[in-house]
């Protein structure tokens, strides 16, 4: 194994905070540290992969980007845990209702992730499909979505390895064991959240639902950046407990 010295893809002098903020898209973690974020500063900008660090109710928070899919994700969550000892990761995506219970808009939080993906077998040799979000960090979240009378699915949710909309993803769907009630499909939560807990940092991915099989409605990419503010409220409120 070559584990450098020195981060490769996040700047090594960022002032990076213990408690991390993780959208995919850069723009979306521009826009949290200028309108949540307090004196927010630009710690990373390595291949456009956006990382500011300031304070949310005068607590050190950085939010930073990990683009998409579960290799892009895997690395800055691990250089993160790695190098810069963060404590707690909660990465705010966006994600496609599998399920009719899941309308656009919709809050979701992930229990458990499955996946057909060998991400994980790669990374370490895990053999399972499934990977469990940290179930203590799951329980601050839905307390405080509680608090901020925000409605919250809870459940199950899979990882593929390509974008679900551009595929026959009802084929995919269809593999999975009956016994998992899968509200949603993403690109990043499994390996993002295997890679945390084979490092032993709580980790969960909390998700707003932007399309969906039921339904016609597709949140525009402007909106995808702007119009989720209630996530990033509920994550942010979440991880400084």
């Amino acid at each position: 194994m070559f584990i450098g010295e020195n981060p490769i893809h996040i700047n090594k002098d960022a002032n990076i905070a213990p408690l991390v903020i993780m959208p995919g898209d850069p723009m979306r973690a521009k826009y949290i540290a200028e309108n949540f974020l307090e004196n927010a500063t630009l710690e990373n900008e390595i291949r456009g992969m956006y990382a500011y660090t300031g304070t949310y109710k005068n607590v050190p928070v950085t939010v930073m980007a990990h683009g998409m899919g579960m290799p892009s994700a895997s690395i800055y969550v691990f250089e993160l845990i790695h190098y810069f000892h963060v404590q707690k990761i909660i990465r705010i995506g966006t994600c496609g209702a599998v399920n009719p219970k899941a309308e656009i808009g919709t809050l979701i939080l992930t229990k458990d992730i499955y996946s057909e993906s060998n991400f994980a077998y790669t990374y370490n040799n895990y053999v399972g499909n499934v990977v469990e979000a940290n179930s203590a960090l799951n329980k601050t979240i839905l307390k405080t979505a509680d608090e901020l009378n925000l409605k919250v699915l809870y459940g199950t949710t899979t990882t593929m390895d390509v974008f679900g909309p551009y595929i026959d993803f009802e084929r995919v769907l269809g593999r999975i064991p009956k016994e998992y009630e899968i509200l949603s499909e993403e690109m990043e939560a499994f390996g993002l959240i295997h890679v945390a807990n084979s490092l032993n940092v709580p980790a969960t991915t909390l998700m707003t639902v932007v399309d969906s099989k039921y339904s016609n409605v597709v949140l525009s990419p402007i909106d995808r950046e702007t119009k989720l503010n209630d996530m990033l409220k509920l994550a942010l409120e979440s991880i400084i407990k």
